[in-house]
């Protein structure tokens, strides 16, 4: 499908309650993790971004070189995951045929997984009969970012808590395409997972 046509959003609400402060704006390569997010969604071409954000809002808002990026905010982010996920649907325009959801603490998500979920999605009658494309990533992890059609917007009221689409998705396996693709797309939860990242970063950039 055409980019253009996707709409992505961006969760950045969580509490950070495992960090200690708030990591989307801990640094990784000289850039907050919501930065890294936040550029592969432009470099991927999507038509909008909608960012939902929680208590710490103003300090992101100051702190991240913002686009064309719309912010949204989740009144009550202690709601959990699954409250962003509908804040976010809700915020998209009509010209959004499918939403990209992208998660704020996974700075490593790929501009070749995304094009290859967009590439991947069914159109016509097959559309709506797998319409969610999840990664599957061959080192393991969870199947992040998730692009799910317009016609199955309706899974977002049946999340609850702060698990978000995963355990949806399990419920109804029917509706799901998974796109093989290579590596992980690892969260940032602590301090030390972030140190991890750097430090493949550093070997990397050495090897």
């Amino acid at each position: 499908m055409d980019p253009k046509r996707v709409g992505a959003v961006v969760l950045a609400a969580g509490a950070s309650s495992r960090f200690g402060d708030v990591k989307l704006l801990a640094p990784l390569e000289g850039r907050p993790l919501l930065q890294h997010v936040l550029d592969t969604a432009r470099a991927a071409g999507v038509g909008e971004v909608v960012v939902v954000l929680g208590d710490a809002a103003d300090r992101i808002e100051r702190a991240i070189r913002w686009g064309t990026e719309r912010r949204v905010r989740n009144p009550d982010p202690s709601a959990g995951l699954s409250s962003s996920l509908r804040i976010g649907l809700a915020a998209l325009g009509e010209g959004s045929d499918a939403a990209l959801f992208l998660l704020g603490d996974q700075p490593l998500v790929r501009l070749d997984v995304i094009r290859a979920l967009v590439g991947a999605r069914p159109s016509g009658a097959a559309s709506a009969t797998r319409p969610v494309v999840v990664p599957r990533y061959a080192s393991g992890g969870g199947p992040n970012p998730a692009l799910v059609d317009r016609s199955a917007w309706w899974l977002a009221d049946e999340a609850s808590g702060d698990r978000g689409l995963g355990p949806v998705l399990r419920v109804h396996p029917e509706l799901v395409l998974e796109v093989p693709v290579p590596g992980q797309n690892p969260d940032v939860d602590t301090p030390a997972d972030l140190a991890a990242l750097a430090g493949t970063a550093r070997e990397g950039q050495e090897g």
